[in-house]
């Protein structure tokens, strides 16, 4: 229900169920991604990427999961260098992996012009 509303950019909506969410779930990304998409969907990445800045969650595919979505808030408040070295960040640690990419790396090369072969499930559908 919650990334429907961010979808349609109902932020009171989004905010109400995200941020129950996110007390439930504090170590997972999905709530503050609903936020951030909800943010954007309503015309503000500008603030998008300031709330997903300020989430402190532990490394690995949650935190690379956020910092990519920062990364297209970033991208459309036409911050592009700011968006650049985040995403890279974000993809340069798994430059060689051989395990397969999160669903957040996947997104950052996606958003760098990468080829990748398919996007994060619950980015996929999501209108920005």
């Amino acid at each position: 229900m919650g990334f429907l509303a961010a979808g349609r950019g109902e932020l009171a909506r989004a905010e109400a169920i995200f941020g129950a969410l996110a007390l439930l779930r504090p170590q997972r990304a999905f709530a503050h991604v609903g936020i951030a998409l909800a943010l954007m969907n309503r015309g503000r990445p500008g603030e998008a990427a300031a709330r997903t800045e300020r989430v402190q969650l532990p490394a690995g595919p949650e935190r690379e999961l956020l910092a990519a979505v920062r990364g297209l808030a970033l991208q459309l408040d036409r911050r592009n260098a700011e968006a650049t070295r985040l995403l890279q960040s974000v993809v340069h640690p798994h430059a060689n992996a051989r395990e397969p990419a999160s669903d957040g790396v996947r997104l950052a090369r996606r958003l760098l012009g990468e080829d990748v072969s398919a996007a994060p499930a619950a980015l996929a559908t999501a209108p920005v």
